[in-house]
């Protein structure tokens, strides 16, 4: 229809605007504010017509563009004015690509793949400094990512096993991938944000990392420095509040039909948190830096295993208490899996809670709390053997707030 492709002419306009704004604010020689729009233009009326006069229309496009380029290449080097790498005339090729897309009816794939484009044209410095900031390790992180996610995951068979019928090698380890891409996106933030940054950051990627090896960590540095203690309080405080979101992040990805009976009081005590968070922020440090620990990559593969197999073992004892005590028998495993970990007993609960005869959404969220707020006891107890005196003044009762809120949201909730 005339309307459709009108606006579809419009929004490949809008795309070749914004990514030729960003090649004429870096200088491109080759293409910039104006040749950007047509481009994309291009792209779009020639996949419009293809419909009409065939695909070959669309398959000259891409010739003609790229003979454009090379064309504009070869004057370039003649002249001596020739730079390094090829992204305008990539970013030129896919932005044709995008208008195509846009005539074929996929615009929100198409507005998303430019702005994609044109994000990763600005961010040239940061992902340049990004890429020299990695060491070795950090490196083969990023591979050990890819044989869990992309090796080891689809040749996992995708059956269960066992007693109960709840080891499946292929969703154990899918959970896995979700839980060490969790670790490893908060990894990056902080090999981006750098090594120093203000305590709520540290305490948002100490979160997303290890909340529990954060509070270990910040600890130990009060201990050395007491007078860091207010510092450290805000981040292991507020990485304890990422935990929660955490898993209502894990909730909203594995059992999303379950998610409005199930978030609601995890949110209440996120909420919470976040409130205690705020008001040791606003006694004690302003936005002080607070000094971050180099973490070790969170894709190692080691740790990956131990998780899968902890992650297997809540489980069988999930479906073991559930079986022969029922709720009761659940809340001894939250109690007790929670202490140190609160991921594999959310997925599990998950799980149970998203099949058509499983445990009822009232009993799950109350066991993935009570995991939550044993891990919460557990890291107090850390706290309180490890960190300097400054330090326990301020999270005994902040921790303890939590723990009494915790509790009422339990036991109150409707």
């Amino acid at each position: 229809m005339p309307d459709s492709l009108l606006l579809q002419m419009a929004v490949a306009l809008a795309l070749g605007l914004l990514v030729g704004l960003q090649r004429e604010r870096a200088q491109s020689e080759i293409a910039g504010i104006r040749t950007f729009p047509l481009i994309t233009l291009v792209g779009l009326l020639a996949a419009a017509l293809a419909d009409s006069l065939g695909g070959w229309v669309l398959g000259a496009g891409i010739l003609s563009l790229t003979a454009l380029l090379t064309m504009a290449n070869f004057i370039r080097m003649k002249e001596g004015t020739a730079g390094e790498g090829m992204t305008t005339e990539i970013a030129a090729i896919a932005m044709y690509l995008i208008g195509a897309a846009l005539a074929s009816g996929r615009m929100v794939e198409a507005v998303v793949a430019g702005a994609v484009v044109a994000l990763l044209l600005h961010w040239k410095d940061s992902l340049h400094g990004f890429a020299a900031r990695m060491r070795s390790a950090d490196f083969n992180a990023v591979m050990q990512m890819a044989l869990i996610a992309f090796v080891i995951l689809p040749i996992l068979p995708d059956q269960a096993y066992g007693p109960y019928q709840v080891i499946n090698p292929h969703g154990i380890w899918r959970m896995v991938v979700l839980i060490v891409g969790i670790s490893m996106a908060g990894y990056v933030a902080f090999k981006l944000f750098g090594e120093k940054a203000g305590a709520p950051m540290a305490g948002l990627l100490g979160g997303l990392i290890s909340s529990t090896a954060t509070s270990v960590s910040y600890a130990q540095r009060s201990a050395a420095n007491p007078a860091r203690s207010a510092a450290a309080a805000v981040v292991i405080v507020l990485a304890s509040t990422v935990a929660f979101g955490r898993v209502i992040g894990e909730l909203v990805v594995v059992a999303p039909g379950v998610v409005a009976e199930t978030v609601p009081p995890l949110l209440a005590m996120m909420g919470l948190m976040a409130v205690i968070s705020a008001a040791l922020y606003l006694r004690g440090i302003g936005s002080g830096p607070a000094e971050m620990d180099d973490h070790e990559p969170p894709s190692e593969l080691k740790p990956a295993l131990v998780f899968g197999a902890l992650y297997g073992l809540v489980l069988l004892a999930v479906a073991f208490a559930e079986d022969r005590f029922g709720s009761s028998g659940l809340y001894v495993v939250a109690a007790i899996s929670g202490l140190t970990d609160m991921d594999a007993i959310t997925l599990s609960t998950a799980q149970l809670m998203k099949s058509a005869d499983g445990l009822s959404t009232e009993v799950g969220w109350r066991v993935i709390l009570l995991a939550g707020l044993t891990n919460l006891a557990f890291k107090g107890a850390v706290v309180l053997s490890l960190g300097a005196v400054p330090l326990r003044r301020r999270i005994v009762p902040a921790f303890g707030a939590a723990l009494i809120g915790g509790a009422a949201i339990f036991w109150l909730w409707p």
